[in-house]
């Protein structure tokens, strides 16, 4: 009995991470998405709300982009280190959530 409720917790727990990575990534792209606007040209009305939003992605996801930012130049005005920065979260975090998991 004990070994089938740690295996359903292994699954929520797996599931949790799995979550918990997809939305990392979805923050990634709207950070992604709100620097081109401004790349752009383009100029929010200043709004407190959409401040605190555009500051949230910005403490958020800024630091795990810049790891990637140190050993990957920019070619010319194309950053593709948000690019690896998914790439590697899909591929170690997936790993991470069939190991715990048990697959």
């Amino acid at each position: 009995m004990t070994t089938v409720l740690a295996a359903e917790l292994r699954v929520e727990v797996g599931d949790f991470l799995a979550a918990l990575l997809q939305v990392y990534v979805i923050l990634i792209i709207a950070y992604i998405l709100t620097q081109l606007f401004f790349g752009f040209g383009g100029r929010m009305p200043y709004n407190r709300y959409l401040s605190a939003v555009v500051g949230f992605l910005e403490q958020v996801v800024a630091p795990y982009l810049n790891i990637f930012r140190r050993f990957i130049p920019p070619i010319g005005p194309i950053d593709i280190s948000p690019i690896v920065g998914i790439l590697l979260l899909q591929i170690l975090g997936g790993l991470i959530v069939r190991i715990v998991r048990g697959y």
